[in-house]
């Protein structure tokens, strides 16, 4: 019961999807992202959890060493140095001297980087250039005894932004706006909210998922007040009608407006009619027989309601929705993951 309890919330928030969002919760404005960035280095300090030589994690040391000014003679194996590869994101709009956190992963025989301490390590991105330093104490997130995987760490605020990527943001003409979710139709209100609200015809949408802005003479210059402004502009954003189904889990999700043509169930010992009740009209309940009669056009919001005060388990409901499918009866989409 609890779980179609679970379910029958989920249902119940289906309308929101179709309700206004901000535009900076629904699109992205090209050029503003985060840039994944990366290098290799060491962490030392560990307590005989490292991994105890290799020939790249032996490499590493004896160039480290040179460049300290001594010269080794032999192979260095310590189990107190790990190799790793560290990764960062670069910040849209970051500056130099900027902080980033920075994550840590074994590449090699550690066991464990608790305790240790992760040497200056460029962090280059992909254009081979080097844009952030990142060096500090290793933190497993306090899980040093029992810590699921102990071979990854984080160092936080530990890389400091040293190249920018250089976007002349305030002298753009136009911007092109993406919808994270494509949709023709939350794209053509998009299109005609922006053009309303700027008073004139500055937005045009490209297709389900771009629409193109040009910057007005009187914002020209003032391209970050723009934005600010058109941001939070309010959208009714519209979504796919469609019911997802995990059939290993037994966990359903609904989406979007999911309406019920005229239809008779049988399923076990429930039976449910939908439309023509022979003169009862919605949500009369025979419990001794386990019937369900819902008006015509019901939602799907209201079919699981009845269910739910029917004891109805999640597992009753998988082969109901796919058979009011195949039907025609549940308009919309289906999707077994």
């Amino acid at each position: 019961m609890k779980k179609l309890i679970i379910i029958f919330l989920l249902l119940m928030t289906c309308s929101v999807y179709s309700s206004s969002h901000r535009l900076k919760d629904i699109v992205t404005i090209k050029g503003v992202r985060e840039n994944p960035i990366i290098g290799y280095g060491l962490v030392i300090g560990l307590k005989g959890s490292g991994d105890g030589g290799g020939e790249i994690t032996n490499t590493a040391l004896r160039r480290m060493f040179e460049k300290l000014g001594l010269n080794p003679k032999r192979e260095i194996e310590s189990k107190n140095v790990a190799s790793v590869i560290v990764t960062a994101k670069l910040p849209a709009f970051a500056r130099i001297g900027q902080k980033m956190d920075v994550t840590v992963s074994s590449i090699a025989d550690a066991s464990s980087l608790a305790g240790g301490v992760l040497l200056v390590t460029p962090l280059k991105g992909g254009d081979g250039q080097i844009y952030g330093v990142a060096s500090g104490n290793v933190s497993l997130g306090g899980l040093v005894k029992g810590a699921r995987f102990p071979t990854v760490g984080m160092v936080t605020n530990g890389a400091t932004v040293e190249r920018e990527v250089i976007i002349d943001f305030d002298k753009k003409k136009s911007l092109r706006i993406s919808l994270n979710r494509p949709d023709f139709t939350t794209a053509a209100r998009i299109e005609k909210i922006l053009n309303e609200e700027l008073s004139g015809k500055y937005a045009r949408a490209r297709d389900g998922s771009t629409i193109d802005l040009i910057i007005p003479d009187f914002y020209k210059r003032k391209v970050v007040k723009l934005v600010a402004i058109i941001e939070n502009f309010r959208v009714n954003s519209d979504s796919v009608a469609k019911i997802i189904i995990n059939e290993r889990t037994g966990t359903i999700v609904a989406g979007g407006d999911i309406y019920l043509q005229d239809v008779a169930i049988s399923h076990g010992d429930l039976t449910i009619q939908i439309g023509d009740s022979g003169g009862e009209e919605g949500g009369n309940n025979d419990r001794s027989k386990s019937l369900y009669y819902m008006p015509k056009k019901a939602t799907l919001k209201e079919l699981v309601k009845g269910l739910n005060a029917l004891g109805t388990s999640p597992e009753d409901l998988i082969p109901i929705f796919q058979a009011l499918k195949r039907s025609g009866a549940l308009i919309g989409e289906i999707e077994l993951i």
